[in-house]
C-alpha cells in the first residue's frame, strides 16, 4: 500500500510539474511567432519536453512519455538548424494543446491515459511533414523498458490503428 501511495505523491507531483514544463514550452513557442529561429527559445522549448518526457517515462506513463518523446525529437533538429520556421509553428501549437489535454485527462491516481492515439499521430505527423522530416519510428520509454513497442506510428494507415475504447 506504501508504493501506492508514494505512486500517487508522485504521479500528483509529476502533474503540477508537467503543467510548468507545458507552460514553459508555450511561451517558448510565443517567443519563436515573434522572433524566428531564436537559439535561447529553441534550446527552452527541447530542454522542456525532453525534461517532461523522461519524467513521464520514469513513473512509466508511456502515452505521455510516447508522444512527448517524439515531438521533442521533431522539434530538436529543426532548432538545431535553425529551420524551425514560422508555417511549423501552429502545428507544434497544436501539439502542444493535445499535450495540455493528455495532462489533464491523466487519471491521478494511476496514470492511466484513455485517449485514442489516433490524433496523436495524425498531429504528429503533420508536424513532421511541415519540418520535412521523417516521423521518429523508435519508442525511446518502450525501448528502455525493454519491451517491444505496441504504439501506432505513422506507418499505420487509419484503418488498422487500434482504437481505444470509448
Amino acid at each position: 500500500m506504501d508504493s501506492a501511495l508514494s505512486f500517487e505523491a508522485a504521479l500528483q507531483e509529476f502533474l503540477l510539474d508537467a503543467h510548468v514544463l507545458l507552460t514553459q514550452s508555450q511561451e517558448c513557442l510565443q517567443h519563436l511567432e515573434l522572433i524566428d529561429n531564436d537559439a535561447d527559445a529553441c534550446k527552452c522549448l527541447n530542454t522542456a519536453l525532453d525534461t517532461l518526457a523522461r519524467r513521464a517515462s520514469r513513473l512509466q506513463l508511456v502515452e505521455v512519455a510516447h508522444y512527448t518523446t517524439v515531438l521533442q525529437q521533431l522539434l530538436a533538429p529543426a532548432c538545431e538548424q535553425q529551420r524551425l520556421l514560422r508555417g511549423a509553428l501552429p502545428a507544434t501549437d497544436a501539439c502542444l494543446t493535445l499535450l495540455a489535454w493528455q495532462l489533464e485527462l491523466t487519471d491521478p491516481s494511476t496514470g492511466q491515459l484513455n485517449l485514442d492515439s489516433g490524433e496523436q499521430v495524425t498531429l504528429l505527423t503533420e508536424l513532421a511533414s511541415v519540418l520535412e522530416q521523417p516521423l521518429p519510428q523508435t519508442c525511446a520509454s518502450c525501448e528502455e523498458q525493454g519491451s517491444r513497442c505496441l504504439h501506432p506510428h505513422a506507418d499505420a494507415t487509419p484503418d488498422t490503428r487500434p482504437r481505444a475504447a470509448h
